[in-house]
């Protein structure tokens, strides 16, 4: 296969300018709040020759936040512990703290964010 599975992620948000802070303060990034005709979508800084998918905080009514229902989504992170430690502090709250997957798979823990969903973050160390 010559790309990755995954080309696109949307993340469902209630409050576009809470999901933004939220995110922002966790992974230290800056998000940019674009209107699509009334789609608000605040989209992830991404790299195209980097693995991964880029993806957005999207704001529709079309769109609904839920902590049980739908897939999960894990972001990759150096070390989790880090991320993890800004959750709380940020509004969010955290699921399932961090645990060795196994078998070499490194960790992960689940987290709430301020919209109600449940997302993931994963590191090998």
């Amino acid at each position: 296969m010559d790309r990755n599975m995954v080309g696109w992620f949307e993340i469902p948000v209630e409050d576009m300018e809470r999901a933004r802070k939220f995110y922002e303060e966790v992974f230290d990034i800056s998000i940019s709040v674009n209107d699509l005709g009334g789609i608000i979508m605040g989209w992830f800084p991404g790299a195209q020759d980097k693995s991964g998918s880029p993806g957005s905080l999207v704001k529709h009514e079309m769109y609904v936040p839920s902590d049980t229902a739908g897939p999960l989504l894990y972001f990759s992170c150096k070390d989790l512990a880090i991320e993890l430690a800004r959750v709380t502090p940020a509004g969010g709250s955290i699921i399932q703290q961090k645990k060795e997957i196994g078998g070499g798979h490194g960790f992960m823990a689940l987290i709430k964010d301020t919209e109600g969903n449940r997302v993931a973050l994963h590191s090998l160390s």
